[in-house]
């Protein structure tokens, strides 16, 4: 988001709260203003790309995959207020079509929509595929199928060969140069995000801990605004709780108005302060194949450690202040993690959201999976490869590049080595409460043991190239 999309949000919500006064029979209306915000906002946060049409063509398609989960996971009949809520999308992407008319300045999307008759056609035939699909196929392939879909279009984007392949394919259905083709033409604002989240539905369908959601509830939280481009993760159930109870929730009060602009602030400070002057002397490819020292490699990645942290972090803060400002109160993403002292802390307070999904839908069920196979593998090597399993997750989620393999491999290591420790150790470390200064002293060894650790492990994350951050780390000690 830029600093013009957070004026946006933070001050419509001050007209939100006044249109929609607590208490009052509007009020009711609450959610239906936040799914139409979310709507439109996908379309305007999304970046402006090469190919001709796709930077329309992509939220279109996350509202169409994100209908064809709910139909996919939906308890019970379709309702009435389901019907209105699929009419009215589609009348908001044909109105958005429509702005094809106006200029630029008037427009919000990225560049000029398509002609609302294609738009109108694509969404009569995604209708009746996805219609079809849920009245004729059983509830099980339905689910996979989704998945599959989700799966697919995430690997897609994330491999840069497959990206590239596609990119070239699409230019030359819109007549452009395929030799410009490169994965940076699919640039989907917002899919990692929305991907988890709905992989996190048809999960939760199919084990029967999904609750029952209505089409418009579904929608606002798969796409609601605020988390759209950079998280936190949400849970469903939990979202839907603070989405029912927005009529009779307060919003023109002191504390609220004071903690959602506060978080936003802070926010803005963290990343277009702190973060972006860091920028300026982190870690990069450019960076390191110019640096001359040693000690210049190691000021580059602590300052790209804390670039990393202030940016991310800051984004997470202005996410919950717009929110807070809305009536919804996101999970928090970040807990001092530097400070932390052995690297499971570190995961239990980076990234909260993610960790706890991959703790959820990746761990969990492949370590009972392993228990359940004829040979069963030893209660460690279950913790170990469960760890590479989540972590190697957690890293190709970023992209599908050896480095990021390497930097989920590097931190599956390092928290089964802590699980190892932590085991043959417990005892002795429950002996130091009576040794109040031999703790303490043992708690900053493992808070910069886990720091340096991480930090090593960005040299796999900050560099594209996994020849040059071999090469890097290598120079951090002096060789190479």
């Amino acid at each position: 988001m830029t600093l013009l999309h957070i004026a946006v949000f933070a001050l419509g919500s001050l007209l939100y709260a006044v249109l929609f006064p607590t208490g009052s029979r509007r009020a009711n209306g609450r959610g239906w203003v936040l799914l139409i915000v979310s709507v439109v906002a996908i379309y305007w946060l999304q970046p402006a790309l090469p190919i001709r049409n796709l930077d329309f063509a992509l939220p279109t398609v996350t509202l169409a995959l994100t209908v064809f989960v709910w139909l996919a996971t939906r308890q019970g009949d379709f309702q009435r207020q389901d019907l209105y809520t699929l009419l009215l999308i589609v009348a908001l992407v044909l109105v958005l079509s429509a702005t094809r008319y106006l200029i630029p300045e008037l427009r919000p999307t990225p560049s000029r929509p398509p002609d609302i008759l294609p738009v109108a056609l694509a969404l009569l035939v995604f209708g009746v595929i996805a219609f079809a699909a849920a009245r004729f196929l059983p509830r099980g392939p339905q689910l996979a199928l989704a998945a599959l879909v989700i799966i697919t279009l995430f690997v897609v984007i994330k491999a840069n060969p497959l990206a590239t392949g596609v990119s070239g394919w699409l230019r030359a259905q819109t007549g452009q140069d395929v030799t410009l083709a490169g994965p940076i033409d699919l640039g989907w604002l917002g899919f990692s995000y929305v991907a988890f989240r709905l992989l996190h539905m048809l999960r939760d369908r199919q084990t029967g801990k999904l609750p029952a959601l209505s089409l418009r509830e579904h929608l606002t939280y798969v796409i609601f605004f605020p988390a759209y481009t950079a998280g936190p993760i949400d849970r469903a159930e939990r979202f839907v709780k603070d989405d029912r109870a927005l009529p009779e929730t307060p919003l023109l009060t002191a504390p609220r108005i004071a903690l959602g602009g506060g978080r936003i602030a802070l926010g803005l400070f963290k990343k277009f302060v702190i973060a972006d002057s860091l920028a300026l002397l982190a870690l990069n490819a450019a960076n390191a194949e110019q640096a001359t020292s040693t000690f210049g490699l190691w000021l580059m990645l602590y300052t790209y450690a804390f670039r990393l942290y202030f940016d991310f972090s800051g984004y997470t803060d202005i996410a919950l202040g717009v929110g807070i400002l809305y009536g919804v109160t996101l999970p928090e993403n970040f807990d001092r993690p530097y400070l932390k002292p052995n690297l499971t802390a570190f995961w239990q307070s980076w990234h909260i959201t993610l960790g706890n999904w991959a703790r959820f839908y990746v761990f969990s069920p492949f370590s009972r999976w392993l228990l359940t196979r004829p040979r069963k593998p030893s209660p460690l090597m279950i913790v170990l490869l469960a760890q590479l399993a989540t972590m190697i997750v957690i890293g190709l989620w970023h992209g599908f590049t050896l480095t990021f393999l390497l930097w989920g491999i590097w931190h599956a290591l390092g928290l089964f080595a802590h699980k190892v420790w932590t085991d043959r150790t417990r005892k002795w470390y429950a002996g130091l409460k009576d040794r109040p200064r031999r703790k303490q002293a043992w708690t900053i060894a493992g808070m910069l043991l886990t720091f340096h650790f991480v930090l090593l492990g960005w040299v796999w994350f900050a560099l594209p190239d996994a020849g040059l951050a071999a090469r890097t780390f290598l120079r951090l000690f002096g060789l190479g």
